[in-house]
């Protein structure tokens, strides 16, 4: 009986207050019921936001992005590869979601502080940031560095890569091509799982090795840094 009643709360219908349930039960099952519900609606308004927002509205003080913590979405009006099928990726106002990411991660369980990132701080990073310390600017400055003509390349001590002078011309195709919109969550790791195993996410690696684009993203990951590896270390 208890297993059919937490079925049904999963599933959105509030059933812990039937006679015969312990208190206790009753407030887990209302807890589970509550937490799905939020996490389907925060979801929802990912995939249909009010607005698409542009790298302009993200960066400097004159950012809107809430200095909190919470997931984004990435939206793409142009392909940074013609192997990402974008047939399957969930599109809104002629863009495709191929990007989802939190901010700040989930806290290391070793002891460690928590990261102070929050959403403004990683949303304007990955909007004119490096490749170093975004991986969404990495896989799309791979996917790209042949029409772009940028080059993956080891800079200062040989410990970093980034994409050095070709950043810049990076940053220009995301202002021209993507835009970003964001929920705010206490706990984003969960939002974001919920979301990469629901939806068709080509851009997203961690968490999402069942992804058909996975290995091909990967892979020219791999043998872009291969190559900067071969390449003299550029000064910074």
């Amino acid at each position: 009986m208890i297993n059919r009643l937490i079925h049904r709360c999963i599933n959105g219908v509030l059933c812990g207050l039937e006679i015969g349930i312990p208190r206790l039960i009753r407030i887990n099952l209302f807890t589970v019921s509550f937490t799905k519900r939020t996490m389907n609606d925060q979801l929802h308004r990912l995939l249909r936001p009010k607005e698409l927002v542009g790298r302009q509205q993200v960066i400097g003080r004159s950012s809107i992005v809430p200095a909190e913590p919470g997931v984004y979405a990435w939206y793409f009006s142009k392909s940074p590869s013609n192997e990402i099928r974008l047939d399957d990726c969930w599109k809104w106002q002629e863009r495709h979601l191929l990007y989802i990411g939190i901010s700040p991660e989930e806290p290391p369980k070793n002891g460690k502080p928590p990261s102070s990132q929050n959403l403004r701080k990683r949303i304007a990073y990955h909007m004119r940031g490096n490749a170093y310390s975004s991986t969404l600017r990495l896989s799309v400055g791979c996917l790209l560095s042949r029409s772009l003509r940028i080059q993956l390349q080891r800079v200062g001590t040989g410990t970093r890569m980034t994409f050095s002078v070709g950043e810049d011309i990076l940053s220009n195709w995301l202002e021209e091509n993507v835009s970003v919109t964001w929920v705010t969550h206490h706990e984003p790791w969960l939002l974001e799982a919920e979301a990469i195993s629901s939806l068709y996410l080509p851009l997203n690696i961690d968490q999402n090795a069942s992804h058909p684009f996975h290995s091909t993203l990967s892979a020219i990951r791999k043998e872009a840094k291969a190559v900067a590896k071969s390449l003299p270390i550029r000064p910074k």
